[in-house]
């Protein structure tokens, strides 16, 4: 049976430099395995999306992504999600290297993961914008509303955190962004107090 959280390369690196252990959290991007939407307002993203092909494809990946998604729908997700936080010793967590967040009922579960555990740092970048706008996220969870979906038009660039793509590094520091590139956890409030984080398209 596949863990519910993991830890890539990347994540572990960044453990090593910040010294606190980060792990991350992801389901199907886009779509599961039967077609149902898992990113509902995916939109141009939806096209050069990271999460839709490499590593996160492969035979041997795919259906961990989906185990996750199907135990999301069940009642005992919250518990089974803090006993292995727990078990895990996690510093940070993010929720979401691929698929997003499908039903305010769903967020409202990683809710309640948090309030049971504020002493762990949550984060996402998100482009379920409308499903958090009215949603008051406990201090320990940081959210990022992230451009390409089709809710770009509720971002207020002046006070909600979010994420810019660009087409070069040049771009998004000219433009006074904060860069993701090298480790996402770097932009989050607990490390970088800007609202603007830059990631450049690859």
């Amino acid at each position: 049976m596949p863990h519910l959280i993991t830890q890539n390369t990347k994540l572990k690196r960044t453990s090593n430099v910040i010294g606190q252990r980060v792990f991350n959290f992801g389901i199907p991007a886009f779509q599961d395995s039967e077609g149902k939407r898992t990113c509902p307002f995916a939109g141009a993203c939806a096209k050069f999306c990271y999460a839709q092909k490499g590593a996160y494809v492969w035979s041997n990946v795919s259906p961990a992504f989906q185990h996750r998604y199907l135990a999301t729908k069940c009642d005992s997700f919250v518990d089974k999600m803090i006993a292995e936080l727990k078990k895990k010793n996690v510093d940070m967590l993010r929720v979401h290297d691929s698929g997003d967040y499908y039903s305010k009922k769903y967020i409202n579960k990683w809710v309640a993961i948090a309030k049971a555990l504020p002493y762990i740092k949550f984060y996402s970048y998100t482009k379920s914008i409308p499903l958090f706008l009215k949603t008051n996220m406990p201090e320990n969870f940081d959210i990022i509303y992230s451009e390409g979906g089709t809710r770009d038009d509720l971002i207020d660039y002046n006070n909600h955190r979010h994420c810019k793509i660009f087409d070069d590094m040049e771009s998004l520091v000219s433009a006074g962004y904060t860069s993701a590139m090298e480790s996402d956890v770097m932009s989050t409030k607990w490390f970088n107090r800007s609202n603007k984080v830059g990631l450049v398209m690859h």
